[in-house]
């Protein structure tokens, strides 16, 4: 019942040691929200550590079990404090309450003479405070099953059979993965060592037996016979009522369309959960048909996690409003699972609910920083002082300069350009002295390496570290001494190094300019002053770098990326736009790169068991045959002869990187001037993950993208934790500073790695929430926009597509609610899908109509319809 604890009306709370022994092994996040509540002044909670105090000890008798020794104690406890409270001045009589929802615990204490409630007891005698039983746990199932109790789903198997049955191989054990597109679908990753990863299949209610996504459940595999392919029909849940079963079978049968062999994939059952992962989810309530009713059904924003059944009395209030919901527990003859309201996010479209809404869907941590997170910050006002000038390099007297997006405050690297007298050239890379600021163990650094990264929303920046060091203390502005951990290398005019050393700093850099200022001194014929003649020659070496990093078969992918245009008062969109690239963005970018490769290698060659490395898997070959087929389904149009002709190079070789890239700067065709964008944009789609992870416990280092053997981050640590760590080897390889355990504990980095890689994953999919919500604000105000787009996918009832303009992507359905369904035929070979006469095939130009949808409150969605061709 922690969203009950956690409420402001309960206080005056004593937790017992025996408890929360307990909850510790049950719970990793309760426990730590108990003590974040025991740790709040302001709500009088008090743990007792009844296990070491003479008069509550209890030792566990002949035949007793430990659950019932523990239930003893905390009796124990509960009549001791009666009688210590006794002693106090009459006037002010204490009785203490003792709540369980352990039936036979609360008999036994009521047989004691002990005051007794169960959690639900108390919080319905709270009359002042009607809310807070909206809030409270379904504890049993018992009693909240359906009335119409018929059993929907098989039962699953306890965790002991479980565990034996895996054992023998009988089941496999994996994380569910519920499809977005389809709720009678989803996959469960097995979880093999090393290269046994492999994905089952999942179809059908019954088989997906009350998984939840992310759930870890066992499953069992069904006969070859019975496997299926993964459907390409893309079916959301209507919430139709309990008894509409039929529904569903027929939905399901939808599902068992005829597919060739070749398509079939492993097919299994969920048998029994082995960690239930539920969170609180955020949605809307989809409020009953009923009247007075008290029973409705949540909906949640994330498409992939069932509605929940839930119990209010406010549901007039709720209707409309983004809400928290948590689940309890989820009985065989319910269709869905039960649950409890836990708070109220405020309403729905509201641009600053939608933002909170998408922090906590992501599980980005977004709280202000603690007190005890900012006691570690150094005092104001803040200097270099002599014991730091006297361990690093001064450099403040060299021409350093920042180049970066407009308005970024977080700035992490500089650079320096110099001729040297023997005719060579001297470039610097500059980064951030964080780890300076941020020492290992204490409670900055533990909350910098739990939020991982800064998450950079459409209008505001979630920070990884405080404000005052991101913005002021550790960012390289101009004309201020900063301290900074150098890269610098020695080339000769080929670009060629010679040498490379690294070394703590002290900066100060002339400039910090936008990617558009310096590419305006760059061209400009007049200005030839230091800083302008740096970057021409920075500029140089980069163009030489570039060129050499794509013979090496390097990719360049594009991907549209979006600007809005804030409107200062209200700071609603006002104007969408691609990103425009300027030559010094990738001038930044070959220097970065090359620090990173520079210092990847030395703190493996330092500490080849526990260096922090980045790597970028190959796709497997099969993950390319979208990219393939598309190219070739252009290629061989022969509608004018003429037209084939100028195709012939349209093939797109996937055998290596090198390949990839060389096959797709050729794929260019004079009648469609956009096919290379649209290519590479496909390509990308096809790409694996990067990840962190720890070089001692892996073997393969290669980064496919970058075409490096090695790799790593270096150079943004103010919002990035891994550099943070990679700063600390660094400076340990060149006796900067000391090491500690952590460090070299080559388990303890792969933990952290795992924990980066999910929040680097989750921050992207924030960001593009937060693109996603914002294009659709902007879409409000426009009403009705018709735009060039072109085809990205096709699938059997839609086509997805993509408008440039906007870097907009959508599906437009051909199923209209309400109209006859047009004849459709869907062909993968090709990929194309003909829509009765007309047929669409990926990579055509289409004309689309595109308005905002806002029929479904929680989930408006941009809506695109084909005018042209017309169908």
């Amino acid at each position: 019942q922690i969203d009950i604890l956690e409420d402001p009306v309960i206080k005056n709370v004593i937790v017992l040691q025996t408890v929360l022994q307990e909850v510790r092994s049950r719970s990793a996040p309760v426990y730590k929200r108990i003590r974040d509540v025991i740790g709040n002044p302001e709500k009088h909670f008090y743990s007792f550590t009844n296990e070491h105090h003479r008069e509550t000890y209890v030792a566990q008798e002949q035949g007793e079990t430990s659950n019932d020794r523990n239930d003893r104690a905390i009796r124990v406890a509960v009549k001791w404090y009666n009688e210590h409270l006794k002693k106090i001045e009459d006037e002010q009589k204490i009785q203490v309450i003792f709540l369980t929802n352990d039936r036979t615990n609360k008999e036994k204490a009521l047989e004691e003479g002990i005051t007794a409630y169960t959690c639900e007891e108390y919080i319905k005698s709270l009359v002042a405070n009607p809310d807070l039983v909206d809030r409270l746990a379904c504890v049993s199932d018992e009693g909240k099953e359906i009335e119409s109790g018929k059993i929907i789903f098989p039962e699953h198997i306890p965790l002991s059979k479980l565990q034996q049955g895996i054992k023998s191989g009988v089941y496999l054990q994996g994380t569910y993965r519920a499809s977005r597109d389809n709720y009678l679908e989803g996959t469960v990753w097995v979880h093999g060592d090393g290269e046994e990863n492999k994905e089952i299949l999942i179809q059908g209610l019954k088989h997906l037996n009350r998984a939840v996504h992310e759930d870890i459940v066992a499953v069992e595999l069904l006969a070859k016979d019975e496997w299926v392919a993964p459907s390409s029909v893309v079916l959301q849940d209507d919430g139709q009522n309990e008894d509409d079963s039929e529904n569903e079978e027929e939905k399901e049968n939808i599902l068992k369309t005829s597919v060739n062999k070749d398509m079939l994939r492993p097919t299994g059952k969920v048998v029994g959960i082995i960690k239930r992962n539920w969170r609180p989810f955020c949605g809307m309530l989809s409020k009953s048909q009923i009247k007075e009713a008290r029973r409705h059904l949540f909906t949640p924003a994330d498409r992939r996690i069932p509605r929940i059944r839930i119990e209010t009395r406010q549901a007039d209030t709720l209707e409309g409003q983004r809400i928290v919901v948590a689940i309890d527990g989820w009985p065989r003859n319910s269709r869905y699972p039960n649950g409890h309201f836990v708070k109220n996010l405020g309403s729905a479209g509201d641009k600053e609910t939608e933002t909170e809404v998408l922090l906590l869907e992501h599980d980005v941590p977004h709280q202000p920083f603690s007190q005890g997170v900012l006691s570690f910050l150094p005092k104001m006002p803040w200097s270099i002082t002599e014991e730091d000038t006297k361990h690093r390099e001064d450099l403040r007297h060299l021409c350093v300069c920042s180049v970066d997006p407009p308005g970024c405050t977080d700035i992490d690297d500089a650079l320096h350009f110099r001729e040297v007298e023997n005719g060579n050239i001297e470039v610097g890379v500059h980064i951030a002295d964080v780890s300076h600021f941020i020492r290992p163990g204490n409670a900055l650094d533990e909350e910098s390496a739990k939020r991982g990264t800064t998450v950079y929303l459409c209008e505001k920046r979630i920070d990884m570290v405080p404000e005052l060091l991101s913005s002021n203390l550790c960012s390289l502005r101009s004309n201020v001494d900063r301290l900074a951990f150098s890269c610098i290398w020695e080339m000769n005019h080929k670009a060629e190094i010679l040498k490379t050393r690294f070394t703590k700093s002290i900066i100060n850099s002339k400039a910090s300019l936008t990617y558009a200022e310096a590419q305006m001194r760059i061209d400009s014929a007049t200005m030839n002053d230091d800083i302008t003649t740096s970057l021409r020659g920075l500029n140089k070496l980069a163009k030489i770098l570039k060129k050499k990093r794509i013979d090496n078969g390097a990719l360049t992918l594009s991907s549209p990326e979006v600007r809005f245009h804030m409107d200062s008062e209200t700071h609603d969109p006002i104007d969408l736009q691609t990103k425009e690239l300027k030559e010094t963005n990738s001038m930044v970018e070959e220097f970065m790169l090359l620090a990173n490769v520079s210092v990847a290698q030395k703190i493996y060659d330092e500490f080849p068991e526990f260096a922090l490395l980045r790597k970028h898997p190959a796709p497997p070959p099969s993950n390319y045959d979208i990219l393939v087929k598309a190219a070739k389904s252009k290629a061989i149009i022969p509608d004018h002869f003429y037209f084939f002709l100028s195709f012939q190079n349209l093939e797109i070789k996937t055998d290596s990187a090198k390949a990839l890239a060389e096959s797709l700067d050729k794929a260019e065709s004079p009648t469609l001037p956009y096919l290379n964008t649209l290519l590479r944009i496909l390509a990308t789609r096809c790409m694996m993950q990067a990840v962190y992870f720890c070089s001692g416990m892996d073997n393969d280092f290669h980064h496919y993208g970058l075409a490096s053997p090695i790799y790593t981050h270096f150079t943004s640590p103010i919002r990035r934790y891994a550099d943070i760590i990679v700063h600390r080897l660094l400076a340990v390889a060149i006796g900067a500073d000391r090491t500690y355990p952590e460090l070299t504990d080559k388990h303890k980095l792969a933990d952290i790695c795992k924990n980066l890689n999910y929040r680097h994953k989750m921050a992207q999919y924030a960001q593009r929430a937060s693109v996603a919500f914002h294009t659709q604000l902007f879409f409000k105000s426009k009403g009705v926009v018709n735009e060039d787009a072109y085809i990205l996918f096709v699938r059997k009832n839609a086509v997805v597509v993509l408008i440039p303009k906007y870097g907009l992507e959508g599906t437009v359905f051909f199923e209209e609610k309400g109209e006859p369904t047009p004849r459709l035929d869907y062909n993968s070979e090709v990929p194309s899908l003909t829509v009765e006469d007309t047929t669409l095939h990926v990579f055509d130009k289409v004309k689309v109509d595109v308005t905002l949808d806002a029929s479904n409150i929680q989930h408006q969605k941009i809506r695109m319809v084909l005018v042209e061709p017309k169908v």
